[in-house]
């Protein structure tokens, strides 16, 4: 009977060990699961993240682009106020002349009709030359 009994002293004992094992694939199980959640959760929120980090690189391009429309008009405005500015420049300019010609010709004195000279004929001399000879 000592080999039976060293025979069921083994199976007990193999039958411990394996419930052990079976607790330590167990506990290995739930902790990977707990992990395995655990990382669901990290990625999910690093998604949340990625996601609205996308969403504020988008509102930044549209100001961006709307920054970019606002100089460029900006810029055509201040291209047409320069050409105003020369066009009016120009304009001064045309008119100081055109005073300064109307104030020298009203300072210019007139000439006035000198009288024909009448001779004894009745005709008036310098006006006709008379080539007969």
């Amino acid at each position: 009977m000592a080999i039976s009994s060293l025979s069921s002293t083994q199976s007990v004992s193999s039958f411990g060990l394996q419930q052990i094992q079976q607790q330590q694939a167990q506990r290995n199980a739930d902790q990977a699961e707990q992990a395995a959640r655990s990382l669901r959760v990290a990625a999910q929120a690093a998604q949340s993240v990625a996601n609205r980090a996308q969403e504020n690189a988008r509102a930044v391009r549209v100001e961006s682009s709307q920054a970019d429309s606002r100089s460029n008009q900006a810029q055509q405005g201040l291209v047409s106020m320069r050409s105003i500015a020369q066009m009016q420049s120009g304009f001064d300019s045309l008119k100081q002349q055109i005073s300064s010609v109307l104030i020298s010709e009203s300072t210019i004195p007139v000439p006035v009709p000198v009288a024909p000279v009448i001779n004894t004929s009745g005709q008036e001399t310098g006006a006709l030359i008379s080539v007969t000879a």
